[in-house]
């Protein structure tokens, strides 16, 4: 008897040893899907935050690249009810990462209080095909934020951020117009046009997550007058209206909005709001003629405008 009695107990303590590291809690009422996964325990830094624990994202900054996502992400977090991710996580896109499973992407948020939201962005989530089914798998009420600009300047952006990533290494880069132009016409195998094609992404998400499940951020009224659309965003996330117009004041040296936060002054990095290139006037039409009825199609689907060439 006492041997079975044994085996027993050995046998319990080796399943318990099975079970996963991250518990399941059931959500409160109104909660929204997953946001029960939390993994309790000490911090980074060996501190145990008081009552704090790592949320799977309620929200997710899907994109777009060079849409003003840092900037989003940083006005986001003036909010004291919002918890923000510091990095770009790219779970969803990047396979090695995937494949680690969701306590690894866990462990990569930051710790927060229950009553606090916690926001993940990887730009790069909006234009990769496996990321909607990946997300929805995850959480199917996730809120998705995606914050767009006018997609020929979003497509200027993107070459000046590759090209100074090339200048800091002291390495060559081609001309805006040799990536643009090929045999006299317009290149449009050019990735950054194919990723200023919103409606083609878009439609990839909405066969998972219904257009009520996702606002778009205006990025380029972010830019001239940030505080109206991170209202919107507030209401979008049911967040309580804590952020003023107060947190925003206009810095002239940069030539943008930086944020004031309980006496505290920061504007975004020096890489951000980067001169673009100079691009010939022709050039420069071809480009806003390419995206006339990409964009058209896109007002379409989401059903509002937006002041783009």
């Amino acid at each position: 008897m006492v041997s079975r009695t044994a085996a027993l107990l050995l046998g319990a303590v080796l399943l318990a040893a099975q079970l996963p590291l991250v518990p399941s809690r059931p959500a409160a009422p109104g909660a929204e899907p997953g946001r029960a996964a939390t993994l309790q325990g000490e911090g980074r830094d060996g501190a145990a935050p008081n009552g704090s624990a790592q949320q799977l994202p309620q929200t997710i900054i899907i994109g777009v690249r060079k849409g003003g996502t840092r900037a989003l992400l940083e006005m986001l977090s003036l909010h004291p009810d919002v918890a923000a991710a510091e990095n770009e996580v790219h779970f969803f896109d990047w396979e090695e990462h995937y494949s680690q499973g969701l306590g690894w992407y866990l462990g990569q948020m930051p710790f927060s209080s229950p009553h606090q939201l916690t926001v993940e962005k990887t730009p790069a989530y909006f234009t990769s095909p496996k990321v909607p089914e990946r997300v929805h798998s995850m959480n199917p009420g996730i809120r998705l934020l995606l914050i767009l600009r006018d997609p020929s300047e979003r497509v200027l952006s993107d070459y000046t951020q590759v090209f100074y990533n090339h200048v800091q290494k002291r390495k060559p880069y081609p001309s805006i117009e040799e990536f643009l132009v090929r045999d006299g016409r317009l290149n449009v195998g050019y990735k950054a046009l194919n990723r200023s094609l919103y409606h083609v992404h878009l439609q990839n998400w909405l066969r998972f997550f219904p257009l009520r499940r996702i606002h778009i951020v205006d990025g380029d009224r972010l830019i001239r007058d940030p505080f109206p659309e991170i209202q919107k965003v507030e209401r979008f996330l049911k967040l309580s209206p804590q952020i003023n117009a107060s947190n925003f004041y206009f810095n002239k040296t940069k030539g943008f909005y930086c944020l004031r936060d309980g006496g505290r002054d920061r504007c975004l990095h020096e890489s951000k709001g980067r001169a673009h290139p100079q691009v010939d006037p022709k050039l420069l039409n071809k480009l806003h003629e390419y995206f006339h009825e990409p964009n058209r199609k896109f007002f379409e689907l989401v059903g509002r405008t937006f002041d783009w060439h």
